[in-house]
């Protein structure tokens, strides 16, 4: 089962190291640019082995009309070509919320070793929230996950995203 702390937490209830809270601050940044542009604020970094951010991505389906141009597939997109592969085993995703069935689909298929994400989904997370996908036995992959990294700071950005979008006229 996904490891996943709730908002509340004390904030040493997990194992977060100094590079996970960096990169989780820069997944922030990046949901913050495409609240910006008008997209759901989500937001990804991808980093290997070693530590090295290979991609990064945000929320982009109404910019690219491209219904799968979620902050995951586009870090993942750029990962690949950094390293000029589709596999990226040994990789981390670092992701501001819980990824939905495509997100995770993708990640499977691309041998990410590690999702830490930041607020749970509870309509569409299949990491522990609506389904707990990496868990099932049968998945010819598995990749560790993590959640509540920065959980207040992911879930306020889309709180008050979506609250103005209803505010408005």
């Amino acid at each position: 089962m996904a490891t996943i702390f709730r908002e509340g937490d004390a904030p040493d209830a997990a194992p977060w190291s100094v590079r996970d809270q960096a990169c989780m601050r820069r997944a922030l940044e990046l949901a913050a640019q495409a609240s910006e542009r008008g997209e759901v604020p989500v937001g990804a970094v991808l980093v290997d082995a070693h530590g090295r951010t290979i991609g990064e991505g945000r929320n982009a389906p109404l910019a690219e009309y491209d219904p799968s141009a979620h902050a995951e597939i586009c870090a993942l997109r750029a990962g690949g070509r950094a390293v000029a592969n589709y596999r990226l085993p040994g990789s981390t995703l670092y992701v501001t919320l819980e990824p939905c069935l495509m997100c995770l689909g993708a990640i499977f298929h691309a041998r990410v070793a590690c999702v830490v994400f930041g607020a749970s989904d509870p309509k569409t997370g299949v990491c522990g929230s609506l389904l707990d996908l990496p868990a099932e036995a049968w998945l010819n992959h598995h990749t560790r996950v993590q959640g509540g990294l920065l959980a207040g700071s992911s879930a306020e950005l889309l709180r008050g995203f979506f609250a103005t979008r209803r505010a408005a006229p």
